[in-house]
């Protein structure tokens, strides 16, 4: 299955294992809750999905790679302990609490959550000392003395002995007592995390010519050469960072993370020609509707590969917009919320009219800390406390400088400040939706009903951000091709299904 598919199992088994009976006790009991095993190639996104999944659900998450932990870590250190049976004073080997544990109790005691998952990643490639004790914990879920806490879900991650000499294969009794989910690298679907995660558009345009790049390991006579999900994301990261700070990105530096001299040479030849295009066909023009004449007839004629890498780039401005468009209104939910409550204490105080405010400033602070330790705090989420904050602090300030001390003064103050908020907020979905209407236009012009405008409508509609936007702001443009697509989409499965009848029936 994709990671996606694995994904999608693996919040099923935790929704399942953390449901309880009228009494309070976990319907299925902790010693029969399998620990999940996800076996796939390296750096598909095993760990971002459980990132994903804490952030999701809400619960905490501990991670480990166990490569990195020796005998002694893993299952705590040795001491003596006397004990008296039947009269008689014995010596016993007691062992001190595992690290892995240990970090279970110290996010519970630090944030207060009290469910989690516990991901151990590289299982299948413990030391020989350790192998034994891993054997038995994903058995019985025990490292040396100490159970891992109940309400805590243990998934693991390996790699398939193909990717990693170092893997030890398990028994029958073993694999008897884990959920095995088997993933494969999957391109559409780490596409929709790539929207998500904002990875650079000259990546995703260049695998969405080359798909076969997106994905490779193969052995040759000059050792191994690989390219992987984590690489292209690891890149695209970089690349922004150098563009922001002018840094040359060339072959040299995309070499460093797509570790085949081939793609990463393709791709640096591409990159060139992505910003060159980038200046060439002057997209913020296209997207005002004051592009040239000259830029839409360049754009008529251009090969395929240009027109994708064109769409690409008017699509990426897009999607960035319509993405601070939802942090806005998520932010200003948020901001809302507070107001609310600082209302109601204003009502009830007569000094220290800051405080309701500082004391909302606080409890976002606090959101953000104990997100960070839970590893539940997804980049979205985090932008929008930290704007949340921001407002929160200008609007003190200006409480401050107007040196207000009447209740009624400083809630109106609030509230203007909170209405100029949304009134921006308007002007800029203004704008986008007239760049997206703008962008339709200049496709339609240029390309006709060609493929381009099935693309189009396509990665608008798998872009978690765009289609949020158009489901509150409309877009007459796409509904008018998205209709026409479904018609064409529904007429391909009702020849289908006319083709599979059997009419001797």
């Amino acid at each position: 299955m994709n990671i996606k598919q694995a994904k999608e199992q693996i919040q099923n088994a935790v929704k399942a294992y953390f449901t309880k009976d009228p009494f309070g006790n976990y319907i299925i009991p902790v010693e029969r809750q399998r620990p999940v095993f996800l076996l796939g190639p390296p750096g598909i996104g095993k760990t971002a999905i459980m990132e994903q999944i804490a952030q999701e659900l809400g619960v905490g998450l501990v991670s480990y790679s166990m490569t990195h932990h020796t005998r002694q870590s893993a299952l705590g250190l040795p001491f003596i302990e006397k004990r008296v049976y039947n009269g008689q004073e014995y010596a016993v080997s007691e062992y001190t609490m595992s690290e892995i544990i240990a970090s279970v109790y110290d996010m519970m005691e630090k944030t207060d959550i009290k469910e989690g998952i516990l991901f151990l990643d590289e299982i299948n490639c413990v030391s020989e000392t350790l192998a034994p004790a891993m054997l038995q914990f994903l058995q019985y879920k025990i490292f040396g003395n100490h159970r891992v806490p109940d309400g805590w879900i243990v998934v693991t991650a390996g790699n398939p002995p193909e990717y990693n000499h170092s893997v030890r294969e398990f028994d029958i009794v073993t694999w008897d007592r884990l959920k095995r989910i088997d993933v494969e690298p999957d391109y559409p679907v780490w596409k929709e995390y790539a929207f998500q995660r904002g990875i650079h558009p000259a990546v995703t345009t260049y695998l969405d010519i080359k798909k076969s790049d997106f994905y490779k390991i193969e052995t040759t006579v000059d050792g191994k050469c690989f390219v992987t999900a984590r690489g292209w994301s690891d890149l695209s990261d970089m690349m922004k960072l150098c563009e922001q700070q002018g840094i040359n990105i060339d072959q040299n530096l995309i070499g460093q993370y797509l570790q085949d001299k081939k793609i990463a040479k393709e791709f640096a030849i591409y990159y060139d020609l992505f910003n060159k295009y980038k200046s060439d066909y002057q997209i913020d023009q296209i997207l005002d509707e004051k592009g040239s004449e000259t830029i839409r007839e360049r754009a008529k004629h251009a090969k395929f590969d240009e027109r994708l890498m064109l769409l690409g780039l008017l699509l990426n401005v897009v999607t960035e917009e319509m993405k601070m468009i939802f942090l806005t209104e998520q932010t200003l939910t948020e901001l809302m919320n507070c107001l609310k409550i600082v209302r109601t204490e204003l009502e009830h105080i007569k000094t220290n009219l800051t405080a309701p405010i500082q004391k909302q400033a606080t409890i976002f602070q606090k959101k953000i800390q104990i997100g960070k330790q839970a590893s539940s705090l997804s980049s979205d989420t985090k932008y929008i406390y930290h704007n949340v904050i921001a407002i929160l602090e200008q609007m003190l300030d200006l409480q401050k400088k107007r040196s207000l001390h009447n209740n009624c003064e400083v809630y109106t103050l609030y509230k203007n400040e909170f209405d100029m908020q949304v009134q921006k907020l308007q002007t800029s979905s203004c704008t986008v939706k007239k760049h997206l209407s703008n962008l339709f236009s200049f496709c339609e012009a240029v390309f006709g009903n060609g493929q381009e405008i099935l693309i189009l409508v396509t990665e608008l509609t798998a872009n978690y951000y765009s289609a949020h936007f158009i489901s509150r702001y409309g877009c007459k443009e796409y509904f008018e091709h998205n209709k026409e697509l479904l018609f064409y989409e529904r007429q391909k499965e009702i020849i289908t299904e006319l083709e599979a009848l059997d009419l001797n029936d």
